[in-house]
C-alpha cells in the first residue's frame, strides 16, 4: 500500500479552506493509502511564535483533526517534534544542501519580502526540513497545494543527490498529488481568490453561528448584474463556489437563475448561505470542542502517533547513518 504523508502548522484553527482543500480529503485517503499525519510545530519556530501558543495551537489542530473525521487507528497523527529523528536526517540534508538554491526559493523570497527584519536560517532551510519530514517515512505521495510544489521538486533534488552523493538507491521520489481530480480552492469571504489566515478572510470550523452569520452578511457583492446571462465578477463567483460546496444542487441552481434573470437579492442568497455553513460546521464543532474539553485522550492520541511515527523514522536513520559512514 502506497504511504502517504502531509502535515499542517500549527499556527491557528482550521477553516473551511483546509477542510475543503485538504482534511476532507484526508479522511477519504485514510481508508485506502497508509496514511501519517504530523502537526509542523517545527516548521512554526520560523515566527518566534510564544511557548503557550506553540502548546495550545498543537492541542487545538490536533482536536480539529479528529473532529473531522480522521481516525487514529487508522491513521496515525504525531507532532512533529515528537519524533527526534526528523532532526537528524535535516542535519544531513542541510549538509548537501547548497546556499544559491535554497536562496533561490520562492517561498523564502517572499518570507524575505514580507518579514526582512526576521530573515532566519530556518525560513532558508525550510525546503530541507520538510524534505527530512516527508522522506523519513519513505512517502510515495504527499498531497500539497500549488504553493508548495516547489518545496515537493527539493524534496525530490534531495533524494536523487542523496543517491547519487553515496551511490545508493535507497530515497525514492514522493510525488505530489491531489485526491481529488483537481484540488479544491476555498475563496475568501473579502472577494479574494483564496480563503488564508494571514489574509483574515476565513470562516473557522469552530466559529459559533452568530460568528458565522456575521461573517457572511459582510462578504463582498457588487451592485448586482446589469444584463442576463452575464459573467459573474470574481467576488460573486466566490459566493456560488460556497453554494456549491455547503448548500447542494437545488439552492445553486435557484440562485444561479435569480442571477442569470437579473432578479438576485444578495441578502437572500447570504442568509440562505450563513444557514448552510452552519449547518455544515456545527457537528463538527461540537466535536472540536468535546475532543479539546479530552486532554488525557490527546495526549494519548499523539502519543501512539509519536511511536508509530518514531518506529519509522528510526529504522530510516539506523539505514542511513550505515550508508553515509556512521556506526
Amino acid at each position: 500500500m502506497e504511504r502517504v504523508i502531509s502535515g499542517i502548522r500549527p499556527t491557528g484553527n482550521l477553516h473551511l479552506g483546509n477542510y475543503f482543500g485538504a482534511v476532507k480529503s484526508f479522511v477519504k485517503m485514510q481508508d485506502e493509502y497508509d496514511c501519517m499525519f504530523f502537526i509542523a510545530d517545527w516548521h512554526s519556530l520560523t515566527t518566534h511564535p510564544k511557548p503557550e501558543n506553540i502548546r495550545r495551537s498543537a492541542k487545538t489542530i490536533l482536536a480539529e483533526y479528529l473532529a473531522c473525521g480522521i481516525d487514529p487507528e487508522k491513521a496515525p497523527i504525531y507532532i512533529q517534534s515528537d519524533v527526534k529523528q526528523v532532526l537528524e536526517l535535516y542535519l544531513y540534508f542541510n549538509m548537501n544542501a547548497y546556499l544559491g538554491e535554497l536562496e533561490r526559493v520562492t517561498s523564502f523570497k517572499e518570507k524575505v519580502r514580507k518579514q526582512p527584519d526576521n530573515v532566519n536560517a530556518g525560513l532558508l532551510t525550510y525546503p530541507t526540513l520538510m524534505a527530512a519530514d516527508i522522506l523519513m517515512h519513505k512517502a510515495d505521495k504527499v498531497p500539497v497545494g500549488k504553493d508548495q510544489e516547489q518545496n515537493m521538486e527539493m524534496a525530490r533534488l534531495f533524494a536523487r543527490r542523496f543517491n547519487r552523493i553515496y551511490e545508493v538507491e535507497y530515497f525514492k521520489e514522493p510525488q505530489s498529488f491531489h485526491y481529488t481530480a483537481e484540488a479544491v480552492k476555498v475563496p475568501g469571504l473579502d472577494g479574494s481568490g483564496k480563503m488564508g489566515k494571514s489574509e483574515g478572510n476565513c470562516i473557522y470550523l469552530c466559529d459559533d453561528e452568530a460568528t458565522i452569520r456575521k461573517k457572511v452578511m459582510r462578504a463582498v457583492t457588487d451592485a448586482g448584474p446589469t444584463e442576463p446571462n452575464q459573467e459573474k465578477p470574481e467576488p460573486i463567483k466566490n459566493l456560488f463556489t460556497f453554494l456549491e460546496l455547503v448548500s447542494g444542487k437545488e439552492a445553486y441552481d435557484y440562485y444561479n437563475e435569480q442571477y442569470n434573470t437579473m432578479q438576485i437579492r444578495y441578502g437572500d442568497l447570504k442568509k440562505q448561505l450563513a444557514a448552510d455553513i452552519n449547518a455544515f460546521c456545527a457537528p463538527i464543532r461540537e466535536k472540536i470542542q468535546t475532543y479539546s474539553a479530552d486532554d488525557e485522550y490527546l495526549q494519548r492520541v499523539a502519543r501512539l502517533g509519536a511511536e508509530r511515527a518514531s518506529e519509522s523514522a528510526e529504522k530510516t536513520l539506523r539505514e542511513v547513518r550505515q550508508i553515509i559512514g556512521f556506526r
